[in-house]
């Protein structure tokens, strides 16, 4: 079989889950957070309704909020009730209920695990989760370290009997490259490499995953898919809303953080990386590594001239008018954190040398909107005397929402004449196929436990991404004032000035 009809293989559902999970206990640290109720088990409820959840399973909650099984159950059931109204079935919730349960503990003290211990030794004989474990980090970033060390102390880290263990770890995979290196030797110390995972949602999403599809499955792209025939390449990650309530959070974290070094370059090596031996885990995570590591160094100094970052101030969004950052619950009146960010990248390899890839994100944007768009470069002449209405060709490719694939192309306008202009080619992801399209959370927690570590994150994917940002970092902590712009707009007057210098402008998606 060819590596192109590997990696199409691999892509159909049905075909990536040729046996269902071993039995296991899945234990969730912050299991009182949000986190817990609007994904984690939402997306277990799903597996369950597909009876794609092993016979022997068991969730664990665990958290310092003092609850019982059942208010534990109460609580998840009303999340879901709540959230997902459509698709809740009585008769899925009273079976997969009984695998839903909760232990109040401090996950900073020995004696949580102790605990911990006890009770998964009892789900192995009550339930059949046959010694395999699942330990989800999904508590404050602040308690990562200090979880797996008390793992580690008391023994829950080690595998027994043909049994498996794994660490699943949620972003943000520390705050720049010395925490992240930090982090990954103080979860090596307790687990190995290849027990680790390290989620970002965005690679669970179908359109994320359908770039490998597009590029690799299709013959007719490879030979254009380089800096021969490409342009530029735009990335977008943009946002409506503002910080919902999570001003103390957003604080520490800006849009640079919470949104390019994970989401934003995983979509960059998704788009650029070289064709894999085989779809598994360590070739694909390999060619992402490459990519990031191919990324020309940003200049401390000089910072301003490749990235810009911004602030939401007053403004309107869909007719409504909205508050400013600076005047958001739980932010600094002078606050310098930085609601959108923008780069210019190059990745300096044989395929890409010389096209730059604009990457930008930002909150109180126009619209709602995920894209890459592939802009190739104008046709060297053109016969046509009347064909000023077209633009060079653009592949865009749209993760959220109104999931698809739009190729742009120049064709001749009906009627007298010869004229040309530009017209889209849409393929709609929902309306293609005749099913519905999966969470994020609900493909990777199956991938989790079936072991495929494919679509999670190495140690060294996660430092080089922070290797690239990094001096940004640096370079904004100490400049001054961050430039303002309007809710509603799109984005900070110098990010237009990016593009403009190089003759080139941003897309309006």
């Amino acid at each position: 079989m060819s590596v192109r009809e590997d990696l199409r293989d691999a892509l159909a559902d049905e075909r990536r889950v040729p046996r269902p999970p071993e039995p296991a206990a899945m234990v969730i640290f912050g299991a009182s957070g949000d986190l817990t109720a609007r994904k984690l088990v939402p997306a277990l409820y799903d597996l369950a309704a597909a009876r794609r959840l092993p016979m022997g399973f068991a969730v664990v909650g665990v958290s310092r909020t003092k609850m019982s099984h059942e208010q534990f159950r109460e609580r998840l059931r009303g999340s879901l009730e709540r959230h997902r109204p459509q698709n809740f079935s009585e008769e899925v919730w009273e079976s997969f209920s009984r695998s839903l349960f909760y232990l109040p503990g401090d996950s900073r003290r020995p004696e949580t695990y102790e605990e911990l211990r006890d009770f998964l030794k009892r789900l192995d004989a009550e339930r059949g989760t046959g010694g395999n474990r699942i330990f989800y980090l999904a508590s404050s970033p602040s308690l990562f370290a200090p979880t797996v060390g008390r793992l580690g102390e008391a023994g829950l880290s080690r595998e027994e009997d043909g049994s498996y263990v794994r660490l699943v770890v949620e972003k943000p995979f520390g705050r720049d490259l010395e925490s992240a290196r930090r982090l990954n030797a103080d979860l090596l110390r307790h687990f190995r490499e290849d027990q680790i995972y390290r989620i970002d949602h965005y690679l669970g999403k179908e359109t994320v995953q359908n770039i490998l599809a597009l590029r690799f499955a299709n013959g007719i792209f490879e030979p254009v898919w380089n800096q021969h025939y490409v342009d530029h390449v735009q990335i977008t990650v943009a946002e409506d809303i503002g910080i919902e309530g999570r001003g103390a959070f957003y604080e520490e974290a800006g849009a640079l953080r919470d949104i390019v070094q994970n989401h934003m370059m995983q979509l960059l090596c998704l788009t650029a990386m070289e064709p894999p031996v085989a779809f598994d885990a360590e070739p694909v995570r390999d060619e992402k590594v490459k990519v990031l590591s191919a990324v020309r160094p940003l200049p401390e100094e000089r910072v301003e001239e490749v990235a810009v970052r911004g602030q939401y101030g007053r403004g309107w969004i869909w007719g409504e008018e909205v508050r400013g950052y600076r005047e958001e619950e739980g932010v600094s009146p002078d606050s310098t954190t930085e609601t959108y960010a923008a780069l210019k990248l190059y990745i300096d390899n044989w395929r890409w040398a010389g096209v730059p890839f604009y990457v930008r994100t930002g909150k109180r944007l126009p619209k709602k909107v995920t894209e890459i768009a592939i802009r190739f470069k104008p046709t060297p002449h053109t016969p046509f005397a009347r064909a000023a209405g077209t633009e060079p060709n653009v592949l865009v490719i749209r993760i959220q929402p109104e999931e698809g694939v739009s190729l742009r192309i120049g064709a001749k306008i009906p009627g007298a004449g010869f004229e040309v202009g530009s017209v889209n080619m849409d393929l709609l992801y929902g309306t293609a196929f005749l099913e519905e399209v999966p969470e994020a959370y609900q493909r990777l927690l199956l991938d989790l436990m079936l072991g495929d570590a494919t679509l999670f994150i190495r140690a060294d994917e996660a430092e080089a991404a922070w290797s690239i940002l990094d001096p940004v970092l640096r370079a904004w902590s100490e400049a001054g004032d961050v430039p303002a712009y309007p809710a509603g707009s799109w984005g900070p007057a110098e990010a237009e000035e990016l593009l403009r210098r190089d003759g080139r402008r941003w897309r309006r998606p």
